[in-house]
Order: structure tokens, then sequence, then C-alpha cells
């Protein structure tokens, strides 16, 4: 009886031991964030958002990303949530104050801070889920485009909102899935000049000199030549 009483108790503190082990481990994990190097936005002025309105959406994402990040603890499924958050937070607004300090620091492997007062995951999809479908209803491409972004990252945020997964499943069926590598591409500053080409080519068919008048002051005139 006693010698089962003290294997019970070894195999508990192996048990113990090896959990602490395992926590110690995940807590050194270091935080690895590729920067995300955003300078213009993949969507030009015509975007159907006013610029406060990209600011304050572009806020709410970098602060969900950041909450996200925090509260799973950086777990693998959050960092990847959190990337997609914060790379449309910095194209809707490239140079928005949140976005930036939370890109920076999870590059240096710091947990950002929770901003208090902050939009619950599920306030948020709601959100998401009402601006995409009035983005729909503006029918350009940059608009669909974004909206499609909405609905997914809606259902990725509340998953048990079944018009949120709803929305972003049937746009999936009828669209294929949303291409976030569009968010990433190299772009030039819409605003700056085309550079002009230091070689143009050459016009395989110049066009011909024209004679050159002769000033009328120089032309030969008609009659009789003056006299010597």
């Amino acid at each position: 009886m006693l010698s089962a009483m003290i294997r019970c108790w070894q195999a508990l503190l192996i048990s113990c031991i090896a959990l602490s082990a395992l926590r110690a481990e995940e807590a050194a994990k270091p935080l690895v964030w590729l920067p995300l190097k955003i300078q213009f936005s993949a969507f030009s002025r015509d975007l159907g958002m006013l610029d406060s309105e990209r600011e304050e959406y572009a806020t709410n994402l970098a602060n969900c990303a950041a909450t996200g990040i925090v509260q799973a603890k950086a777990a693998p499924a959050a960092l990847e949530i959190s990337r997609r958050l914060l790379t449309l937070a910095l194209n809707l607004s490239p140079r928005n104050r949140r976005a930036i300090i939370i890109n920076f620091q999870l590059t240096k492997g710091l947990m950002p801070e929770v901003a208090k007062g902050d939009y619950s995951p599920q306030v948020l999809a709601r959100l998401l889920l009402t601006r995409g479908q009035l983005l729909v209803k503006q029918q350009s491409q940059e608009n669909l485009i974004l909206a499609r972004m909405f609905f997914q990252l809606a259902a990725e945020l509340d998953p048990k909102n079944e018009d949120v997964v709803y929305a972003s499943e049937v746009d999936r069926l009828d669209h294929g899935t949303v291409d976030w590598t569009y968010l990433t591409r190299p772009r030039v500053d819409p605003e700056e000049p085309p550079a002009k080409d230091p070689n143009p080519p050459k016009d395989p068919n110049p066009p011909k000199d024209k004679d050159k008048e002769v000033p009328k002051d120089k032309a030969p005139r008609g009659g009789l030549p003056p006299r010597p």
C-alpha cells in the first residue's frame, strides 16, 4: 500500500516537472515577426471611404491585432490573422500611428500593449460585415477587393456569428480565395510622375527635314539688276 502511494506521488511529481518545463520553454520561445513594409497604399483616393474613416478603421484593426497576439501569447494562428489585420491597416492608412508602432514592437520581439476600451473581436466583426456590404454596392474593383477582405476577417474574428460566416463563405464560393498578396506588392508613389526613359527608343521613320524658308529680306527679287 505504501509503495503504491509512493509510486503515485512520484508519477505526479514527474508530471508537474514536465509541465513546468514545457511552460518555461513556451515562455522562452522568442516572438518571430517579419516586419511589414507598406510604403504606399494598395487603394487609391477613389476608394469608397473617407480619409478619416480609413484612419479609424486602421486603428481598430491594429488594436485588434495587438489584442489577439497578447491574449493568445503569440500563438502561430494568432500571428497569422494579426498579420492580415496589420497589413490591411497599413494599406488603409500607411502612416497610422498605432499600426506603425505595433509593427515595430513585434519586429523587436516585444509584446504590444492592449488598447483600453477597444472594440471586441465580435463587435469589430459586425462592423466589418456592415461596411463590406456597403462597399459592394459601390461596385468598383478596389471597393469589391476591400469588401472581400472585410468579410474574411470578420469570419475569422467571430466564427460563431452565422451572418459573417455566411457572407464570407458565399463570397469564397463565388469569387474564390482572397488574394492577400495584393496588399504587399511593390508600388510606386501614385502622385509621383513617371520617370523618363534615359534611352528612349529611336523612331524608325524620322520625319525628313523640310527645306528651310529663306527670309523675305534675303529672298532674290525679280526685275533688272541694279545699275553699277
